[in-house]
């Protein structure tokens, strides 16, 4: 192996479980033509995974063979890299907060960078572009309720905040009640109106 692939692998590898790396990290290396060409070689003997252009992972290694890295974790590193917010969906966000028994078939995440598509091994992540609202409140529980609220709409609202009332620790329902001025009307009066019968 040449000096730009290794150089490349041993930067891959020494990276967390999916932490990602781009062709435009190792420039310096070499022309833009010899970095794409090493990483599409790497990506052909299954020593890089190509999860979207431009971004590749090293695929993680067990006594059951290889497998691809942990959706979570790629999507922290892909954040953490752009800046962007990477949270689950609200069907998970639900299912977490005990507000549906329905488990999510597809892999979907929220952002507020733009919607993609990952590759992973044999599966697809879908991460989709959220509105601001939906993210304002972070990644803890109260973010996680405003994006559960939203995917269970007006209709299931008021039973899943009387759940989320006695489920949430306070100071996340707190986060939620003083965050209510950001989120859609329909969402703000019905959590208004929880905290007053509360």
């Amino acid at each position: 192996m040449s000096t730009l692939p290794r150089s490349i692998l041993s930067h891959a590898e020494s990276q967390p479980e999916g932490g990602v790396v781009s062709p435009k990290e190792f420039l310096h290396l070499g022309s833009r033509a010899a970095v794409d060409q090493a990483f599409s070689r790497l990506a052909k003997e299954g020593k890089l995974l190509r999860v979207a252009r431009g971004t590749y992972v090293t695929p993680v290694s067990s006594r059951f063979g290889t497998r691809a890295p942990a959706p979570e974790k790629v999507l922290q590193s892909l954040a953490a890299q752009s800046g962007e917010v990477v949270t689950p969906h609200g069907a998970n966000a639900a299912n977490a907060l005990g507000l549906t028994q329905q488990v999510p078939i597809r892999e979907v995440y929220l952002t507020s960078g733009r919607s993609r598509k990952l590759k992973l091994g044999r599966y697809e992540v879908t991460v989709k572009h959220a509105p601001r609202w939906m993210l304002a409140l972070g990644a803890g529980q109260a973010g996680a309720a405003v994006r559960a609220l939203a995917w269970m709409g007006p209709s299931h609202v008021r039973e899943s905040l009387s759940a989320l009332r006695r489920t949430l620790p306070l100071t996340e329902w707190q986060a939620l009640t003083s965050g209510r001025a950001g989120l859609p009307s329909w969402m703000a009066r019905a959590i208004g109106e929880e905290a007053i019968r509360g």
